[in-house]
């Protein structure tokens, strides 16, 4: 036990001395036990995006208590809806209110299978797929030695330069997060970001918030985002651009906040690597890729060009799909279709044999069986409420408390209103059909413009999907990256909050100067 103990140090010692390239590889294999390397051939058998099993019985465990406590409700809250007008529309100015009645037991217990089932079903569906192509298919890519070319060319390539790195690539995902709404498609790219980071001297949590923190807040800061300020702008009756100088203001602020953070990390596991929550499974993954301090050989250039050509092309498919209209509603089917003929064909040029590349997709795409199962429950949440017959009774009742409320104030309580239909309505789209048509007029008699709604929105909205549980993409990157949602609340948890005031302090100001 000493022994192992000096060995830690040792590690822990010359790798905050090093440079985070050669010395950190080199100690790495010099610190490894007969513990760790056992566990090393293990990460090696096992598929690339294994879930832990810790990580995913404490998420369903949550999410289960996130589903009752909603079904909880339907035997306080009475039920209630919204009445059909003569247009065949719903009226939201008329609202009926019934009784209390709550959801049946049974109803609660199989939500998680009829979700498959419910006018949500395809949606799910598609995720689920979504989801596991991505995890077979970069089973491929780890397997045919595409994830250790990757390490080395962008360890002797990049490392030193690495800080810069980082922040290029936070503004390049909130880009495409801010203006092309995208924030589940890149969930594609987050494997090759979180070994980009690995690489680099960095963690996995690096690696997240490079990726999807950066995407989420990019689409929470909207400029031009489609799905948000889009979509509202039409029911407002407004342009994108109406005030959009405020959006691309925090836009800006939000970018320096994010590379702040991660920075201020990066420095403080630079000197310390066991402080990373991560630090032992990014030991485990870089073992299992193996030695990445030798040259290149003819074989890895050829791996490496290989998967350079296929994320090229999944990258031009993605940027294509969010940029025409007509087929970006069809995003996560594309590159689904892209990414799993891709995918196979990259692993038969490179393994040779069709049955070894279907055998490593087959082995990614179980390992991210429970992912599909958390998504289920998560999904669920939606479907108790609406069957519960609340979801109009609270939404109406909120918004009759604005009424007589100065303008301070509404802004605040429409804010956490959003962030309340946040927990059961993770569709931007979905919330916004459902709530802008009766927030809009309200606001308009207290004097809030529409940006300003629509501004309050696109935060409520975006910043809240990398730390709510049930938002199925932040499942979905912490179980990619083996990170348990207890490592990434802990790691984000203070940012957040920080996050949220300063959030609430340009809402406040939007609402002074008659944004």
């Amino acid at each position: 036990m000493e022994k192992e103990e000096k060995r830690e140090a040792s590690f822990a010692e010359k790798s905050a001395q090093g440079d985070g390239k050669d010395t950190v590889r080199k100690d790495f294999e010099s610190a490894s036990t007969p513990e760790t390397a056992g566990a090393a051939v293990a990460a090696k058998e096992r598929a690339f995006t294994h879930i832990n099993t810790r990580s995913f019985i404490i998420v369903v465990v949550m999410l289960f208590a996130i589903l009752i406590f909603s079904a909880a409700l339907s035997y306080f809250i009475p039920q209630g809806r919204f009445l059909i007008g003569a247009d065949g529309n719903i009226d939201f100015s008329r609202f009926e209110q019934g009784e209390v009645r709550g959801i049946a037991v049974w109803r609660v217990i199989t939500a998680p299978f009829r979700v498959f089932f419910s006018e949500d079903a395809l949606t799910v569906i598609m995720i689920s797929i979504f989801l596991l192509i991505m995890s077979g298919v970069f089973n491929i890519v780890e397997k045919t030695g595409g994830v250790r070319s990757v390490i080395k060319y962008t360890t002797y390539k990049l490392a030193d330069k690495k800080r810069a790195i980082l922040c290029i690539m936070v503004f390049i995902f909130m880009a495409f997060g801010s203006f092309f709404g995208m924030f589940e498609e890149l969930v594609t790219l987050l494997p090759i970001i979180v070994v980009l980071a690995l690489s680099l001297g960095f963690d996995t949590l690096t690696g997240l918030g490079m990726c999807m923190m950066a995407a989420c807040f990019g689409f929470a800061t909207a400029i031009t985002n489609p799905f948000s300020v889009g979509l509202a702008s039409q029911y407002a009756g407004t342009k994108i651009s109406d005030g959009i100088w405020l959006r691309a203001v925090m836009f800006a602020i939000i970018f320096a906040m994010v590379c702040g953070f991660l920075l201020i990390h990066v420095r403080r596991i630079s000197k310390n690597p066991q402080k990373s929550l991560t630090y032992m499974t990014d030991r485990l993954k870089l073992s299992s890729i193996g030695k990445t301090d030798e040259e290149f050989t003819v074989a890895e250039k050829d791996i490496f060009k290989t998967y350079a050509v296929f994320f090229i092309c999944q990258l031009v498919i993605l940027i294509t799909v969010a940029s025409v209209s007509a087929i970006s509603g069809y995003a996560i089917p594309v590159l689904s279709v892209s990414f799993l003929v891709g995918g196979i064909v990259c692993g038969k040029r490179l393994g040779g044999n069709f049955k070894d590349t279907l055998r490593w997709l087959g082995q990614g795409m179980l390992s991210m069986l429970p992912a599909v199962v958390m998504i289920a429950i998560a999904s669920s949440v939606k479907l108790v409420m609406y069957e519960s017959g609340i979801m109009d009774t609270v939404l109406y009742n909120v918004i009759e408390s604005l009424r007589g409320k100065s303008r301070f104030v509404s802004i605040i309580l429409i804010y956490l209103l959003i962030l309340f239909l946040q927990i059961f309505i993770g569709s931007a789209t979905a919330k916004i059909i459902l709530i802008m048509p009766i927030i809009f007029p309200v606001c308009t008699a207290l004097g809030i413009s529409p940006a300003t709604v629509i501004l309050t929105y696109c935060i409520a909205d975006g910043f809240s999907d990398v730390i709510l549980p049930t938002n199925p993409v932040l499942l979905i990157g912490l179980s990619m990256a083996n990170v348990s949602y207890g490592k990434w609340f802990k790691f984000t948890w203070c940012f957040q909050l920080a996050v949220f005031a300063f959030t609430v302090l340009v809402l406040l100001f939007a609402v002074g100067i008659g944004y």
